[in-house]
């Protein structure tokens, strides 16, 4: 099975000026704890919540301050047509539990979890995933 067949297909991109307040904001209304950050066709990195509250909140920056003072600048993605067991390892290796997911063109095409990979791929890859994150 593939990554373009269990993952949540409407990704919106936000950009690194934008602020914690507008993108805490956009999250509580998305329900998600993640977003990827993007100028044009190109991602720049990746915002989570936790980054708001620690690398923002917690570091004295204020809900005026910019995406790009907190958000986490290496790109991990996956490729749509990539095998979700793959993807699994790839996300339990680099202890992340949400990956952007690009075309072979690089643009994004949405976003893959670790509850996507359990629920409508493959349970035993997610469990091994979240193990590897876990420890």
């Amino acid at each position: 099975m593939q990554v373009k067949d269990v993952m949540s297909k409407h990704a919106l991109t936000v950009t690194p000026q934008k602020t914690l307040g507008e993108v805490a904001e956009i999250m509580r209304r998305m329900e998600t704890g993640f977003l990827p950050v993007g100028e044009g066709d190109t991602l720049t990195g990746t915002v989570t919540d936790r980054d708001i509250v620690v690398n923002g909140l917690a570091a004295g920056k204020g809900g005026d301050s910019a995406v790009a003072e907190v958000m986490t600048g290496d790109v991990l993605y996956c490729f749509d047509d990539q095998e979700v067991a793959e993807v699994a390892r790839n996300m339990g290796d680099n202890q992340v539990r949400r990956m952007p997911v690009v075309d072979r063109d690089k643009r994004l095409v949405g976003i893959v979890s670790l509850g996507d990979l359990s629920s409508n791929g493959d349970p035993s890859a997610a469990g091994v995933a979240l193990e590897d994150i876990s420890a």
